[in-house]
């Protein structure tokens, strides 16, 4: 059991931290679905597709699926989370 308990533990303990870090990003959440459903997103991944926007210019956000993907993760992780009720 002790072992159990020190798993545990360990566990708890990291996800809490990490939950704090989520809580703390919860408005740049916000930010990136207003992005997304405001139709900027698209706007850009457009501008990206024929060149526009320089390479060196950091473009993660502009994956085909990495911005819907992430923003559904995140909705998964809460769902997770309500379940355990």
């Amino acid at each position: 059991m002790s072992a159990s308990f020190d798993r545990l533990s360990i566990v708890v303990a990291e996800l809490e931290k990490r939950l704090d870090e989520l809580e703390t990003l919860l408005p740049e959440v916000k930010k990136l679905k207003a992005y997304q459903s405001s139709g900027k997103w698209l706007q850009d991944y457009e501008a990206d597709e024929r060149g526009e926007i320089p390479a060196e210019v950091n473009r993660s956000v502009l994956s085909q699926d990495g911005l819907y993907d992430l923003l559904a993760d995140l909705d998964a992780l809460r769902a997770r989370f309500l379940e355990q009720k």
